[in-house]
């Protein structure tokens, strides 16, 4: 008499969608929402509050695809909505408020810079998704190929906090932003390797350092926000030629290794 009713309940879940398994889309949903703010921010002339609204797109972009494997809802739907959020939050904001901030002195030419640097944004997370299920070298596997959106916005959002930190207009002039600019858009579409931080390992032996590093951070963070996020964005710059290194260290040694296998292989052959 009881299994009919079981039949039913399950009958009814049927074509539904737990609320645990959209924790990942709310996430992206919720920094695409941030980037958009960011923007009316701007528009307001409130540049402190949307560079914090960025900073918060990052923060919960960083969080969705981790959450997503955790819970094991990673799907194409997921993986689009994050590339059209980061395209937003990454690219079209960061754009607006830097115009917006300076770059409209410049009229046209300032116009035409921050559009670089959105087209290249564009460029960059549509070279990303066709990599999307590619099979990547192992030497590959730990590196981007050029900087991701997100570590983009973050630098090119360095002279507003120099200016926040130290004031004056030295970070403000529009020639130097677009320098800045321009650079970042370059280094976006670039093919220099630069480190995957989500998919690098840290040895047992260094956790301990590394979270002391972590709540150092978080002290500066809340201490002297600005001057500690300008830090950050030029220790991330510093890496970039010790990835190029790395990268090219592993290629080499997995050619010579390959080299050695076929040869190896013939060698066989012919024996």
């Amino acid at each position: 008499m009881m299994r009919p009713r079981r039949v039913r309940a399950r009958v009814r879940h049927l074509g539904s969608l737990s609320l645990t398994r959209m924790i990942p889309n709310i996430l992206t949903l919720l920094a695409l929402c941030a980037g958009m703010t960011a923007i009316r921010f701007a528009i307001n002339g409130r540049f402190m509050s949307a560079v914090l609204a960025i900073l918060v797109a990052a923060i919960l972009d960083g969080l969705d695809g981790r959450v997503a494997r955790l819970l094991k809802t990673t799907s194409s739907l997921g993986a689009q909505l994050d590339s059209l959020s980061d395209f937003i939050c990454f690219g079209v904001a960061p754009a607006i408020i830097l115009y917006i901030w300076t770059m409209s002195q410049l009229q046209a030419f300032g116009w035409v810079v921050v559009l670089l640097y959105g087209v290249c944004c564009a460029l960059r997370l549509a070279r990303f998704n066709t990599q999307l299920g590619a099979e990547l070298p192992p030497y590959a596997y730990s590196f981007f190929t050029g900087i991701p959106s997100p570590a983009a916005a973050g630098l090119v959002l360095m002279p507003i906090y120099a200016t926040l930190e130290w004031g004056g207009t030295l970070f403000r002039s529009p020639y130097l932003n677009a320098v800045v600019i321009l650079s970042v858009a370059a280094l976006m579409v670039s093919r220099v390797p630069t480190y995957s931080f989500k998919r690098s390992r840290v040895p047992a032996h260094y956790a301990l350092p590394v979270l002391v590093l972590v709540g150092v951070l978080a002290a500066l963070l809340t201490t002297e926000p600005w001057g500690t996020m300008a830090g950050i964005a030029i220790a991330y710059l510093l890496t970039i030629p010790f990835s190029i290194r790395s990268y090219q260290k592993l290629r080499a040694h997995a050619l010579r290794q390959q080299a050695a296998e076929t040869a190896a292989q013939d060698e066989g052959a012919r024996a």
